[in-house]
């Protein structure tokens, strides 16, 4: 039973920490609350956990054979954080009319790991860890993490939800808009350093 205590700890601490999904999450509770920003959360777990279990059988492999692909598939991803970083940057921080429809999607969620870097790390980590290549502990590890991961982004969003209340002013949503474009830049500018 312990080893299921280790999954649950190592998916909560790759879960939980900031990342490009929890700062969208954060953002999209801000703007639109929690309930529309649960899109956002379904789709970024579920995302992870099919690049979980596509890691656990092997699709990291095959990458490692084509450079290329593996290459384009970074450099997507640091276009999608850079543009994901304008688009916040130049929002007009008007919250009043936010239709809750136009949040963030499941599908944005899921391609969003995907693209994250983090996300990667998170799944060649913990499936080098704890599953050996057994099909059995492939299957509960993305169990267990299905759970935490869905838990930790949706605390994102609430704690987003929750800063909606704190921003009543356009002028404040727009400097909490700039920090996290800021912070996305970042993990770009990470990435082509770190690449």
């Amino acid at each position: 039973m312990t080893i299921f205590y280790s999954m649950a700890a190592f998916a909560l601490a790759a879960s939980i920490t900031p990342g490009p999904v929890n700062v969208v999450a954060l953002g999209s509770g801000a703007r639109y609350g929690l309930v529309p920003s649960l899109r956002h959360v379904t789709g970024a777990t579920a995302g992870f956990v099919v690049l979980l279990v596509a890691v656990g059988f092997g699709v990291y492999e095959l990458l490692q054979r084509m450079p290329a692909l593996m290459q384009a598939i970074q450099w997507f991803g640091v276009a999608f954080l850079l543009y994901m970083a304008y688009k916040l940057a130049v929002d007009d921080g008007e919250l009043g009319d936010a239709d809750p429809q136009r949040g963030p999607s499941m599908s944005h969620g899921a391609v969003m790991q995907w693209l994250n870097p983090k996300a990667w790390l998170a799944a060649l980590a913990g499936m080098g860890a704890y599953t050996g290549g057994d099909a059995s502990r492939i299957w509960q590890f993305a169990a267990i993490y299905f759970v935490v991961c869905w838990l930790s982004v949706g605390c994102w969003a609430a704690a987003g939800a929750m800063l909606r209340h704190h921003m009543r002013h356009p002028r404040r949503v727009r400097h909490l808009n700039r920090v996290m474009a800021a912070l996305l830049a970042g993990s770009a500018v990470y990435l082509v350093a770190a690449g």
